[in-house]
């Protein structure tokens, strides 16, 4: 098996429904990463010194490749992250190696031998 790390970068206030998304999309399992900040092409907004910007957080995704492209168009449409600016970013990478996915390993030959 071969797998893709999917990177997405969510408003907080979206993290449960595109956690959702992805899990019916086919994702096995997802770790959050809470509290995340960034800034886009306009710097973020501040009153009086103070940040107006939202929270972000970090959602990694280790699926299989012939998945992945499925789960981050979910991602995608889930989060409505072309609806405005600062929505939000997902970006999937190749996986050299992994290892302690092997609980997960019999769901996935299954879910894979469908889409092939």
């Amino acid at each position: 098996m071969h797998f893709k790390l999917i990177v997405a970068f969510v408003d907080d206030r979206w993290t449960e429904k595109v956690m959702d998304a992805a899990r019916d999309a086919g994702a096995t399992g997802i770790t959050v990463i809470s509290s995340a900040r960034g800034e886009g092409v306009k710097p973020a907004k501040t009153f009086l010194g103070l940040s107006l910007e939202t929270q972000r957080d970090v959602l990694l995704m280790v699926v299989e490749e012939h998945l992945s492209r499925h789960i981050l168009e979910t991602i995608d449409k889930t989060g409505e992250f072309d609806a405005e600016p600062g929505r939000g970013i997902a970006i999937q990478v190749d996986v050299e190696d992994a290892v302690g996915i092997s609980h997960q390993a019999a769901e996935l030959i299954s879910m894979v031998e469908e889409e092939i």
